[in-house]
């Protein structure tokens, strides 16, 4: 049984800091494509950064370039965010997701992923 659980959301205010975590059991993420999403009220999910297995490629949207930096552990089977200065526009639940491949297709969406995880909400204000 595969489980992804994202922690670390919370509220904060604008110019802060948060980081998100992604744990991934009954799977090994070493191999794939890991990513994360976000969702606004009333908008499409969006993808936010997607990174490869060895960490040696990421993509980010261009709304967090610079801010955000997204790592990983694959020992631990983890997955993380760092996001720094905040805006009220990253509001959003964050989800985790485990991509099919390699590479940073993830990005891409469904059609590139396998497991997504419930999310962590984000609040900026």
């Amino acid at each position: 049984h595969v489980q992804l659980v994202e922690s670390g959301g919370g509220s904060v205010q604008a110019g802060g800091s948060l980081r998100l975590s992604c744990s991934a059991s009954g799977i090994a993420v070493s191999g794939r494509c890991m990513a994360w999403f976000r969702q606004a009220p009333g908008k499409e999910r969006e993808a936010v950064a997607s990174i490869s297995s060895s960490s040696i490629t990421t993509k980010y949207a261009d709304s967090v370039k610079g801010r955000f930096t997204i790592s990983r552990v694959n020992v631990k089977n983890t997955l993380y965010l760092q996001m720094n200065t905040l805006k009220p526009e990253d509001t959003g639940m964050y989800y985790c997701a485990v991509g099919s491949y390699n590479g940073i297709s993830c990005y891409q969406g469904s059609s590139y992923t396998d497991y997504w995880g419930q999310g962590t909400q984000v609040t900026v204000s």
